[in-house]
């Protein structure tokens, strides 16, 4: 079985608190007790449309007696990826649907929700397996040269080497901080030291945006799983 995570709405407010915030968002908390962060509601009738994104490219339809309060919040800014083609490497090219399959054979493997993988490649590579960061993480969970060897990874742009040191790396801090997902994002981001430093979750904008983004992400994933379910 996965790990099972309690995302409180006390915990996104303050990581939006806690860094620069632009543009009013949506703070919508839905009968079934999830909590979604949408760009924009919109009444149809009696379902209201919530937009996860502002250019309205992804939404989802939910009952208007399911909205059990929504509030205007500023919408922290998205960093986006910082990445670049890598031409050097030889590494075979998958599709994204190769890739969810491959995350959800790591999830089983890890005990690790696949959609909280997915939300965390999301994140770092926008799932671009030839992503490059300014300082040097590689491929689709942005691993580090040293920490991919430590992980047994050979080649940081093979999607399936990549997932599986990823993986193991988020594992082994989930395990580390007593699966407080908040702090093993953080340490995913800023590093094990950062968190022990400031005895939480660090004071940078960066890692704070981060972890509000990947759990908003995971949320949504999971509110389209649950929507799906119902439907069928």
């Amino acid at each position: 079985m996965s790990r099972k995570f309690q995302y409180l709405s006390a915990l996104l407010a303050l990581l939006f608190c806690a860094a620069p915030m632009v543009h009013a968002a949506e703070h919508v908390t839905l009968r079934n007790g999830f909590d979604l962060i949408c760009a924009r509601l919109e009444p149809q009738g009696e379902h209201v449309r919530l937009y996860m994104h502002r250019d309205g490219t992804d939404y989802l339809d939910v009952a208007a007696t399911e909205i059990v309060t929504r509030e205007t919040v500023a919408d922290p800014v998205e960093a986006p990826v910082v990445a670049s083609a890598a031409s050097s490497s030889a590494a075979p090219a998958f599709t994204r649907a190769d890739v969810l399959r491959m995350v959800g054979e790591v999830g089983v493997k890890h005990r690790l929700d696949p959609d909280l993988i997915a939300s965390v490649v999301a994140a770092e590579s926008g799932f671009n397996q030839r992503a490059v960061s300014r300082t040097g993480a590689r491929g689709l969970m942005q691993l580090m040269p040293g920490t991919a060897n430590q992980l047994g990874v050979d080649d940081s742009f093979r999607a399936d080497q990549n997932l599986a040191g990823g993986t193991q790396y988020l594992d082994a801090l989930l395990t580390q901080y007593h699966d407080n997902l908040q702090l093993a994002l953080a340490a995913y981001n800023a590093g094990p030291g950062a968190v022990a430093k400031y005895r939480g979750i660090p004071p940078y904008t960066e890692t704070r945006r981060y972890v509000a983004r990947v759990i908003r992400d995971f949320n949504r994933r999971k509110m389209l799983e649950k929507t799906a379910l119902a439907t069928r």
